[in-house]
C-alpha cells in the first residue's frame, strides 16, 4: 500500500537524528504505558471500595494511600515524559524540514536542462514547500502524539489479556473494526487525491506563467482571460475534492460515535460477565477507561491519517523529483579537469535526445588554444546543441569531447563548469544586487577585482550611478537595467570568473546597432587569451573569427575564414546573401 511505503520512507529520512528518534520511541513508549496505568489504578480504587466493609480503617487506609501514591507518580512521570517528548519532537521536525528543503534544492539544482525543460519551475517550488511542510508535519505530529498511539494499540492493547482476557478481546475486535473501516476509505480515496493534486499543481503553474509574463498579460490585456483560466482550474479542484471529502465526513461521524459504542460494548459484555462471576467491578471500569483512552487515540490518529492523506501526493511528488536521475552521470572516479591551455577536441561527435533522430552527426573539429571559432548556420542547425555538449549539458550519443587530451566523461562536472565561462543572449542576472550577480562566478573575488572586470567590461562607470553603486538591488531578470547594461555586467561576470574556455551565445542579436558595437568592445576584452566559440546568426559578428564551422541538418559543411567562406561562393556564401538582402530591424535600446 503506497499509503505505508510513502510513510515508512517520511521516516526514513531521519537517520542523522537516529539517536533522537530512538530516545522518542522509548519517551512515547513511557507516555503510552503511564497513560494505560491510569484506567487499572481507576479500577483498583473502586475494586478497593466496593472491598471497604470488609477491610478495617487501618487496611483501607493504608491501600488507599498506596494506590493514590503510586497514582500521582503515574501522573507526574506521564508529565516528564509529554515535556521531553514535545520538546524534542518540535526541535526534530523544524530541524529536518529545513534539511529536506535544502536537500531538494541541492538537488534540482543539478538536474541536468532536460528536466527543467519539462517541469514548470512553479510546480517545483510548490512541490518543494508543499513537500517539505508535509514532512514536518508528519514528523512532528508523530513523534509527538501518533507514536504513543501506535505503540499503546500493538504493545500494550495485547497485554489487557492479562487483566481480563474476555474483555480485552471485546476491546481489541472494536479496535481491529475501527482501523479496518478507516483502512478501506483511504483506499478508496486516494486515487481522487491524487487527481486534486494534479490540479493543484497546474494552479500554481498557471500562477507562476502569468506573473512570471506579467508584461505580456498586461500588453495584451490578457487579465480577465487569465483570471478565468486560474478559476476555471480552481473549480476542477473543488469538483474533485469534494467527494473525497465526503468519504472522510463519514470517518469523522464513525470516530465520534466509536467511543459511544466501545463504552457501551464494554458495559454489556462486562455486565454479563460480572454476573456469572467472570469480571469484578474495577475490571469492568477498568475497560471502559481503555475503551475510552484508545478511540480518543484512534480519533486523533484517523485525524491525523487524514492530514497525511491529503498530504500524500505533495510528499511523493517531492520524494519523485529527488529520485529524478541525472543524464550525464559523473563517474565515482572523476577527476578534476586540468584546463591549462583549453584545447578542444570534437572527434565523430553525434546527438541525439533519448527516441529522437540525430541532432548532430558525426561532428570533428580542433579549437587551438587562444583562438576564436564561430558556429553559424539556420536555426535548428546544431551549433548551439554543440555546444551544450561540451558544457556536457547531454552527452554524445557516439563520439568523445576532449578538453587539453581530457574526455569530459572522465573529469567531475564541477571542474568542467568552472573552466567554462558563457554570454548568454539574454543576460541572466539574478534578483539580488549588482555585486552579487558578479560574484556568481567566483565568490572570493575582491572589491579591486571586481572593479577591474566591470571596467574592462565598460560596467564600471554605469554602475556608479546607481543609487547604492556595487550593492544596488536590479530587479527579477536585471529588470531596472537596460539590455546593453546587463549584457555588459554579464560580461564582467564572465571576465571576473576568467575561464580559459569561453562561449558566446548570440551574446550581441538583442541589442541596436550602436549598444553591439558598445558591448563588442568588451567582448574583444574578454576574448583575449581565450578558446572562444561564437554562436551567432548575425554573420558580421564572427568576421574576424580564427575559423567558421557552417553547420546543416547536424553536419558541418563548410569550415574556413570569413573571406575563404565568401570565395568558395557556397553555404555560408547563401547565408550572407540572404542577411544582406534583409533591412535590419533593431530590437532593443541601451
Amino acid at each position: 500500500m503506497r499509503f505505508i511505503r510513502v510513510y515508512a520512507r517520511v521516516l526514513g529520512l531521519l537517520g542523522a537524528d537516529r539517536r533522537i528518534a530512538v530516545f522518542l520511541v522509548l519517551a512515547n513508549l513511557a507516555v503510552a504505558g503511564l497513560q494505560f496505568l491510569d484506567p487499572v489504578l481507576f479500577g483498583r480504587v473502586i475494586d478497593l471500595l466496593a472491598r471497604s466493609g470488609d477491610l478495617t480503617s487501618e487496611v483501607l487506609w493504608s491501600q488507599a494511600t498506596a494506590l493514590l501514591g503510586l497514582w500521582a507518580a503515574v501522573g507526574l512521570g506521564g508529565i516528564a515524559a509529554n515535556i521531553a517528548v514535545a520538546l524534542q519532537s518540535e526541535r526534530l521536525a523544524h530541524r529536518n524540514r529545513l534539511l529536506a528543503m535544502s536537500r531538494f534544492f541541492g538537488h534540482v539544482l543539478g538536474l541536468p536542462l532536460s528536466f527543467h525543460g519539462d517541469t514548470h519551475s512553479g510546480r517545483l517550488i510548490k512541490m518543494m514547500v508543499a513537500g517539505s511542510d508535509a514532512l514536518f508535519s508528519l514528523w512532528l505530529t508523530f513523534f509527538r502524539e501518533q507514536l504513543a498511539t501506535f505503540l499503546a494499540v500493538i504493545v500494550l492493547l495485547p497485554l489487557t489479556v492479562l487483566l481480563n482476557w474476555r474483555l480485552a478481546l471485546a476491546l481489541i475486535v472494536l479496535v481491529i473494526v475501527y482501523c479496518v473501516v478507516t483502512l478501506v476509505i483511504i483506499r478508496s480515496t486516494e486515487a481522487a487525491q491524487r487527481r486534486v493534486e494534479t490540479f493543484n499543481s497546474n494552479l500554481a503553474g498557471t500562477a507562476q506563467d502569468a506573473l512570471a509574463n506579467i508584461m505580456v498579460v498586461q500588453s495584451f490585456t490578457r487579465l480577465r482571460a487569465e483570471t478565468r483560466l486560474f478559476g476555471d482550474i480552481a473549480a476542477q479542484v473543488i469538483a474533485h475534492q469534494f467527494p473525497v471529502l465526503n468519504w472522510w465526513a463519514v470517518v469523522n461521524v464513525l470516530t465520534r460515535a466509536a467511543s459511544t459504542v466501545a463504552v457501551i460494548t464494554i458495559v454489556v459484555i462486562g455486565t454479563l460477565l460480572h454476573i456469572v462471576g467472570k469480571a469484578e467491578v474495577g475490571e469492568i471500569v477498568s475497560f471502559m477507561g481503555f475503551a475510552t483512552l484508545l478511540i480518543g487515540r484512534l480519533e486523533s490518529a484517523v485525524s491525523f491519517a487524514s492530514s497525511l492523506f491529503f498530504r500524500l501526493p505533495a510528499m511523493e511528488d517531492f520524494f519523485g523529483v529527488l529520485d529524478a536521475g541525472s543524464s550525464v552521470p559523473e563517474k565515482p572516479d572523476a577527476s578534476e579537469l586540468v584546463a591549462s591551455a583549453g584545447e578542444v577536441v570534437f572527434e565523430d561527435v553525434s546527438f541525439a535526445y533519448p527516441g529522437g533522430p540525430n541532432i548532430l552527426t558525426n561532428v570533428s573539429f580542433t579549437a587551438k588554444p587562444g583562438t576564436a571559432t564561430a558556429l553559424v548556420g539556420q536555426t535548428g542547425a546544431g551549433k548551439s546543441t554543440a555546444m551544450s555538449l561540451l558544457q556536457r549539458l547531454w552527452d554524445p550519443v557516439a563520439g568523445r569531447i576532449l578538453i587539453d587530451g581530457q574526455d569530459l566523461r572522465d573529469v567531475t562536472l564541477e571542474s568542467l563548469r568552472r573552466a567554462i565561462g558563457v554570454v548568454f543572449q539574454e543576460s541572466m542576472l539574478f534578483n539580488r544586487s549588482i555585486r552579487d550577480n558578479l560574484l556568481i562566478g567566483r565568490p572570493e573575488a575582491t572589491q579591486e577585482e571586481l572593479e577591474h572586470a566591470c571596467r574592462q567590461a565598460d560596467a564600471h562607470e554605469f554602475i556608479i550611478r546607481q543609487p547604492r553603486g556595487y550593492d544596488t538591488m536590479i530587479g527579477e531578470r536585471g529588470s531596472t537595467l537596460s539590455g546593453g547594461q546587463r549584457q555588459r555586467l554579464a560580461i564582467a561576470r564572465a571576465l571576473l570568473k576568467n575561464p580559459p574556455i569561453l562561449i558566446l551565445d548570440e551574446a550581441t542579436s538583442a541589442l541596436d546597432a550602436a549598444t553591439e558595437a558598445r558591448v563588442g568592445r568588451a567582448l574583444r576584452v574578454l576574448m583575449q587569451g581565450r578558446t572562444t566559440f561564437i554562436i551567432a546568426h548575425r554573420l558580421s559578428t564572427v568576421r574576424d573569427a580564427d575559423e567558421i564551422l557552417v553547420f546543416d541538418t547536424g553536419r558541418i559543411v563548410e569550415r574556413g575564414g570569413f573571406g575563404e567562406l565568401l570565395d568558395r561562393n557556397g553555404r555560408f556564401a547563401e547565408l550572407v546573401q540572404t542577411q544582406l538582402a534583409a533591412a535590419p530591424q533593431p530590437q532593443a535600446a541601451d
